[in-house]
């Protein structure tokens, strides 16, 4: 959102916190870094996969939009330089990049997700259905 409404010349709402950061020095060509390292893939209620920074780990399976989601035993991680349509994790499953030596990934994502999760603990979601205008509790 940040970023939008940079484009857009609008001001981000201080009255709450927002996850988001302006990523327009990136496109301006300003820096050649993210503002961001990862980022919560949600489908619905469900964290379906994180991106931290070239990887991506799944926690579920879902094979078309009409089969039920599907949670995996274990994260399947996805090395998106050397898999770009994530194929073959590199934790398993229908075969592997030859990156066994990439262990060190899972608890990297873990962290990352585990310090988003503890957002919400201060700032919970928008429950769906909400009435508008939605103001913050303080």
């Amino acid at each position: 959102m940040p970023t939008l409404a940079d484009v857009a010349g609008y001001k981000v709402p201080t009255d709450r916190k927002i996850d988001g950061v302006n990523q327009m020095p990136l496109f301006l060509g300003e820096t050649t870094t993210s503002a961001r390292e990862g980022f919560p893939v949600y489908n619905g209620d469900n964290m379906f996969a994180y991106k931290w920074r070239n990887f991506k780990s799944h926690y579920y399976k879902h094979e078309s939009m009409f089969d039920k989601p599907v949670k995996h035993n274990f994260p399947r991680i996805h090395d998106l330089l050397r898999d770009q349509k994530e194929l073959y994790g590199i934790s398993g499953g229908n075969g592997t990049t030859g990156a066994q030596n990439l262990t060190w990934i899972l608890p990297a994502v873990t962290k990352q997700v585990l310090k988003f999760q503890a957002t919400l603990k201060d700032e919970p979601p928008i429950i769906l259905g909400t009435p508008e205008p939605y103001t913050p509790k303080k």
